[in-house]
């Protein structure tokens, strides 16, 4: 078995994402909507952590809701992301992070479509779309 890889320092991080991505995964920035890569995306496959790579959401189970943000209505697995209340701006959200590195991916919001009426408001800096193999 391979010992744990080191988490990335802070430098190795701003030079291997973008300035956008940096801003968005480790200072909790929003791109402006209807701006990133995959707000309009419609192809299949599975969104990643742009930091670590681990699995978050299933084009399955994204939604056009409007916003200028992609839309989920549900992780890829419960344990996939965490959430926190996000009192920041004057607002009370939920903050959603990937739980495997602590990223900050979006906000969800209890006005999606069903099954689970949830809206996962992601931003596209902090997501990468793995197409299925084939």
């Amino acid at each position: 078995m391979e010992p744990p890889t080191a988490p990335e320092t802070d430098e190795q991080l701003r030079t291997r994402l973008t300035a956008e991505q940096y801003h968005v995964t480790q200072q909790a920035g929003t791109e402006r909507a209807f701006t990133g890569r995959y707000w309009d995306c419609h192809d299949p496959g599975t969104y990643r952590c742009v930091v670590c790579g681990e699995a978050l959401f299933d084009a399955d189970t994204k939604f056009d809701s409007g916003t200028g943000w992609p839309s989920f209505t549900a992780p890829v697995a419960a344990d996939a992301v965490a959430t926190t209340t996000d009192t920041s701006h004057g607002m009370v959200r939920t903050e959603v992070t990937c739980a495997s590195c602590g990223a900050h991916l979006g906000h969800v919001f209890p006005d999606g479509p069903a099954p689970t009426g949830l809206r996962y408001c992601m931003n596209s800096a902090s997501l990468d779309l793995e197409s299925p193999a084939g």
